[in-house]
């Protein structure tokens, strides 16, 4: 608890057996009240390990989606009485050790939200991104703040934070089951005119690190362009897409 917050931090997890008790292991658990893993139907032993661990486990039936596991995890939070809710990936990918920066950012209602940006600092190379995931990353953000008259360095990481009045406000519910959730739910945010902030953060790029494929990051990256048209075309007075809500 951070300013008489609480904060709840949250893990969309998926066949993460090989990563989860390391990157459950660098929580400060200090700084944060309770932990909430959400298990996509894995079909490794990350629902056994997360349990034996003692975390809060929630198991979906089925494979729902990226986006579905992240509002069974917003739902579950918000239902624990959260003030401040940070997502983390259970895939080492991200540092555990920025949560306290990120929740003292929210807790003292500097921010709505909070983004870690692999960009700021340049540690998305040095930590190994794929170039073609760097390069991609910066083209769309160029586009996206462009349209959204933002400036971001980067819409695309997974680290984030949030306070309840957000996930409150924000129609997360009906958005995307699938990977473009990430996307729309910032894009609502900024259409909304809530505050966010940046922390830079260093990333790693490994074998066990879940990472989204190919095509499914040519489709997520299409998603995008929609999105931001859709933002655009709604900041001119003809509400589309997902602005409607």
């Amino acid at each position: 608890m951070i300013n008489g917050k609480k904060i709840i931090v949250i893990m969309p997890a998926y066949n993460a057996e090989k990563t989860l008790k390391q990157t459950y292991d660098e929580i400060y658990r200090d700084f944060v009240d309770e932990i909430i893993l959400v298990d996509d139907y894995s079909s490794d032993n990350t629902l056994n390990i997360a349990k034996e661990l003692g975390i809060r486990t929630i198991e979906h039936r089925k494979n729902k989606g990226y986006g579905a596991n992240q509002k069974s995890c917003y739902k579950a939070a918000l239902e624990n009485k959260a003030d401040i809710v940070i997502m983390l990936h259970p895939d080492y990918q991200y540092t555990p050790k920025l949560i306290p920066a990120i929740a003292s950012m929210l807790a003292f209602d500097e921010y709505d939200a909070v983004i870690a940006s692999r960009i700021l600092g340049n540690s998305a190379i040095k930590g190994g991104m794929p170039i073609y995931k760097f390069i991609a990353n910066k083209i769309l953000t160029k586009f996206e703040n462009i349209c959204s008259g933002e400036n971001l360095s980067e819409y695309h990481t997974g680290f984030r934070g949030f306070t309840k009045n957000v996930l409150k406000n924000i129609p997360y519910e009906k958005l995307s089951d699938d990977f473009i959730f990430d996307n729309e739910i910032l894009a609502l945010m900024l259409f909304k005119n809530y505050k966010i902030g940046e922390i830079s953060c260093p990333t790693k790029y490994f074998k066990e690190a879940s990472s989204i494929k190919f095509l499914n990051s040519c489709k997520y990256g299409f998603g995008v362009l929609k999105v931001s048209i859709q933002y655009l075309i709604t900041k001119i007075g003809i509400k589309s897409g997902i602005f409607k809500l």
